[in-house]
């Protein structure tokens, strides 16, 4: 089987946009919540989020074309020109037919879905745009990233709740390492911060209402936690085969070793009692990279700062590591402390957190954990960033419905 290494990354956070400019900000212990500005939310129980700031799809989009798509889409093309650019990734007309694009997307487009509805009771339904379809749909950002770069090999969207980043990293891997791809263009993009998408998850109780205080507003493992903070953005990974990588003297983050899924079967929106669905992806990506637990260094956990969810992922991780995690040798951070819980996206921006850890031997800090929960004892690398290095790696990715994945990324070795 083929071995699969990362040659460029591509990130649009709440924190920055690019990859050494959202690190930077990362290792800093920035955050990017801020006050709403997208909508007018006065009417609203919780008015702040992780919003990309200044954002200009004309960077990386020709004008006339940004109204065929929703703006979860305008960020993937953003993070896929950069990816593709850091990667220095050159393509033959031949290669291009074994060149694919998965972006994983949560709920598709909400700005365009929402705009479509008002245009609708306003003026009729002759008003509606002929591009209402195509920006609302989710596949439509591996679509337009692919027309985009000329990617004919194989195009789709994973839609696995907050897991989809994840997964679409996981399934082209999966592509490349069985010999059927040479080329992966893949990661996660989200843009639901609307009234929709706020009003959705502020009914459900999910979201943290610390309106006077944003900034503090996530964070994971910490005593006071009421919720996560909703975020947008976009997080894409280009990944080889190492024989072509190799070929090209391409510059390579990472290796990803391992790949781990698993369904909790068990609540609309709560995890399985103790993580168990969670224990059996974070052992299922170990098994499937021959690395044993306490051979990780470094998990970018889920942490969403919920009180459910991030006591779960705890039992998961004491349950799955052991000594190694309980005597505090495997460090742990939430990098939604700083950018909020980006969705669809999480798991591809949290990827390349990983992939840069290795890379750089440094480790983001998990902000705002000033009061650590009782129930979550492990080494959060509470408030300041740290320095170490990361042979293996584990990125965590929960969602809705039950759904959960897991990535290995390994130091690459020769």
């Amino acid at each position: 089987m083929e071995r699969v290494v990362i040659t460029g990354l591509g990130l649009v956070t709440p924190v920055a946009t690019g990859r050494a400019e959202t690190w930077e900000a990362l290792l800093a212990g920035k955050s990017g919540i801020a006050p709403i500005t997208l909508f007018d939310c006065s009417a609203f129980r919780v008015r702040f989020a992780g919003e990309v700031k200044s954002w200009d799809g004309t960077r990386f989009v020709e004008k006339k074309k940004l109204k065929e798509m929703d703006r979860f889409t305008e960020f993937a093309l953003g993070a896929a020109s950069m990816a593709i650019k850091d990667a220095q990734l050159e393509l033959t007309d031949e290669e291009r037919n074994e060149a694919g694009c998965f972006i994983g997307v949560g709920l598709g487009g909400l700005f365009t879905l929402e705009k479509t509805k008002q245009t609708l009771m306003e003026k009729g339904p002759q008003k509606i745009s002929p591009y209402a379809i195509p920006g609302i749909i989710a596949n439509l950002a591996a679509g337009q990233v692919s027309m985009a770069h000329g990617l004919r090999g194989p195009s789709y969207c994973n839609t696995s709740a907050c897991s989809s980043g994840a997964h679409a990293i996981g399934e082209a891997f999966e592509w490349i390492r069985r010999g059927r791809a040479q080329v992966m263009v893949t990661g996660g993009a989200e843009a639901t911060v609307t009234p929709v998408g706020i009003g959705g998850f502020e009914a459900m109780y999910a979201l943290s209402r610390r309106n006077e205080e944003p900034t503090l507003a996530s964070r994971p493992f910490d005593k006071g936690r009421d919720g996560f903070v909703c975020g947008e953005g976009s997080g894409v990974l280009i990944l080889e085969s190492l024989s072509r990588a190799k070929k090209r003297g391409a510059k390579i983050y990472a290796e990803i070793t391992g790949y781990g899924a698993s369904s909790d079967a068990n609540h609309l929106t709560q995890p399985a009692p103790h993580g168990e669905g969670a224990q059996r992806s974070m052992r299922m990506a170990l098994k499937d990279a021959g690395v044993a637990p306490d051979a990780i260094d470094y998990i970018n956990a889920h942490g969403t700062s919920t009180p459910v969810g991030d006591i779960c992922e705890t039992e998961a991780i004491t349950a799955v590591f052991g000594a190694h995690a309980i005597d505090k040798k495997l460090w742990i951070s939430s990098t939604k402390s700083m950018m909020g819980h980006l969705l669809g996206a999480a798991g591809a921006v949290e990827s390349a957190v990983c992939a840069l850890a290795i890379a750089e031997g440094r480790i983001p800090p998990t902000i705002n954990l000033t009061d650590p929960d009782p129930e979550c004892p492990l080494d959060y690398v509470p408030l300041t960033a740290r320095e170490r290095r990361v042979r293996h790696a584990l990125n965590n990715s929960f969602g809705f419905g039950g759904t959960n994945c897991s990535l290995v990324l390994s130091r690459f070795e020769g």
